[in-house]
C-alpha cells in the first residue's frame, strides 16, 4: 500500500501539468466557469414564501459581478422542492455573491421553512 501512495502524488502532479484536471484548461489556463446546482426543499407550508423569496435572489443575484446565469425550477409534483441552477465567471466570483448581503437574507428568511438541509454542489462543466 505504501507503494501505491508512493506513485500516485507523481501522477497526479502529471495530469495537472497535462491540463486534465476537470475544471482546468491546458496549463497555466484559467479555469472554466463555476456551475452551482442547489436543491432546496422546504415544509409545504413555506412552499409560497420560498417561491417569493427565490425569485427575488435571482434577480437580485443577475445584477452581481460574474453572474452569467441564475435559474430557479421548482418541481412539477412536489412544490415546496425547488432547484437554483447558477453559473458564475469564476470561483470567486460565486463567493463574492455568497457574501452580498441579498444572499444572506435569502438563507435567514427560508431558514425557517427548511425540510432539510441545502444541498448545494458545485461544478466545472467537462469538456
Amino acid at each position: 500500500m505504501a507503494r501505491l501512495l508512493f506513485v500516485l502524488p507523481p501522477a497526479a502532479l502529471l495530469l495537472a501539468a497535462a491540463g486534465l484536471v476537470v475544471g482546468q484548461g491546458p496549463a497555466g489556463a484559467p479555469p472554466k466557469e463555476l456551475y452551482v446546482v442547489t436543491h432546496i426543499d422546504v415544509t409545504p407550508n413555506g412552499s409560497a414564501e420560498t417561491a417569493t423569496q427565490v425569485a427575488q435572489l435571482a434577480s437580485e443575484s443577475r445584477k452581481d459581478a460574474g453572474y452569467i446565469r441564475f435559474e430557479v425550477l421548482r418541481s412539477v409534483d412536489r412544490m415546496n422542492h425547488f432547484e437554483v441552477l447558477e453559473v458564475w465567471r469564476t470561483r470567486q466570483d460565486f463567493e463574492a455573491h455568497e457574501a452580498q448581503e441579498h444572499s444572506k437574507r435569502f438563507r435567514e428568511k427560508i431558514q425557517p421553512f427548511l425540510g432539510s438541509p441545502f444541498d448545494q454542489r458545485l461544478y466545472y462543466k467537462l469538456e
